[in-house]
């Protein structure tokens, strides 16, 4: 999925993540048809109690036999990193823009998990995936990686927030700014399961300004 760029991810929403039937050509170019069965996995994650997901029925969706789904990926697993490879190249390609753009400074924190929650709204599927839901089933790797996803995003948090001074009474730096940067990414993980689990009705930025004004000094 490399070819789309992050900007495409924010503005695409369901779309990208394979909503509706993935077209099939009888011959795709070379790395369609790989593309399209990410599209495919993705798309049936939107799907409710879509949680695990067997190859027979992503072969079955996309017209082709398991034999054909292995010629492209060696396992399902490989078939969720491609999905999570796709994750973390499109949000902190996104984050980097804000950063290099604006800097690093505490408002820019609010914005680096605004982004998070608006990609998770977008690409419900994907969703799934970002809160280990669709990887309950499969090798555990998947789910470390997940982790070390969301502690990158902490780590980005409290690059941003180095320069807030606490209120008098209150933990001196560092300790304030680690504290911060985990309730932050605490609230993202949250919000994001919420909409998971609520099967995509509850919007991961319901009232996110006034909530991300209130973690921010």
């Amino acid at each position: 999925m490399s070819e789309l760029t992050p900007e495409d991810v924010i503005a695409a929403g369901p779309e990208l993540a394979g909503a509706g039937a993935v077209p099939v050509r009888k011959r795709p170019k070379p790395g369609e048809r790989r593309e399209q069965i990410l599209q495919a996995l993705a798309s049936m994650l939107e799907q409710p109690g879509a949680e695990r997901i067997t190859t027979a029925a992503l072969a079955a969706r996309l017209g082709v036999s398991e034999a054909a789904l292995y010629r492209h990926f060696s396992s399902k697993a490989q078939m969720f990193e491609g999905l999570i490879d796709f994750i973390e190249n499109s949000v902190f390609t996104l984050i980097n823009q804000v950063l290099e753009r604006e800097g690093t400074q505490p408002a820019q924190a609010a914005r680096v998990v605004a982004l998070l929650l608006q990609f998770g709204e977008k690409n419900p599927g994907m969703t799934r995936v970002m809160v280990g839901d669709a990887l309950v089933f499969e090798h555990e790797r998947l789910q470390v990686r997940m982790n070390q996803f969301f502690d990158r995003v902490e780590a980005q948090l409290r690059q941003c927030l180095r320069g807030v001074t606490d209120e008098p009474g209150h933990a001196p730096q560092p300790v304030g700014v680690s504290a911060r940067a985990s309730m932050m990414v605490g609230f993202a993980m949250g919000r994001l399961q919420r909409f998971a689990r609520s099967d995509f009705k509850r919007s991961p930025t319901e009232h996110l300004d006034l909530v991300l004004s209130w973690m921010l000094p």
